[in-house]
């Protein structure tokens, strides 16, 4: 029996994929699960509409992320922290702070796809790297000032 899996399902496949398994398994064990649904020709137009409309997200996401990547680009972003007379800091700037920061300037990037490729435990000019989507990153300037107003 051809069936469509809904879930990614070990030693099988992966979601939308379209198998054939049998009858048994299928009635018993995917469909029970909702593992899988039947490959009729309802599900299979189905499928190919929502392939259609994921390969056009995705495009739309790169788009995005290459406009978002052009406009970091030319940014510096200035990060406030408590600094001591030699200049050290208080702690360390993390993808957390960076992250805070460029949301103060209207971007929005989770602080799991920053890379701070040194540990920034000083005043100055540092750069950072954003993933934005698989196939765009970008590099970020960064300058972290003393300031009292920091957390």
């Amino acid at each position: 029996m051809k069936v469509i899996l809904l879930k990614d399902v070990k030693a099988l496949g992966r979601k939308g994929d379209v198998k054939e398994v049998a009858d048994g398994y299928a009635r018993n064990y995917l469909f029970a699960k909702q593992l899988a649904q039947p490959a009729d020709k309802a599900n299979l137009n189905s499928l190919s509409h929502e392939a259609k409309l994921r390969i056009i997200r995705e495009e739309q996401a790169l788009e995005k992320a290459k406009k978002l990547a052009e406009e970091l680009k030319e940014k510096t972003i200035t990060l406030h922290a408590k600094a001591g007379e030699a200049g050290r800091l208080f702690g360390s700037v993390t993808t957390a702070d960076v992250s805070a920061a460029l949301a103060e300037h209207g971007y929005t990037v989770d602080k799991k796809k920053i890379e701070l490729p040194e540990t920034i435990k000083k005043l100055g000019s540092f750069k950072a790297i954003a993933k934005l989507h698989s196939n765009v990153h970008v590099e970020i300037a960064l300058e972290v000032v003393a300031n009292d107003r920091a957390k």
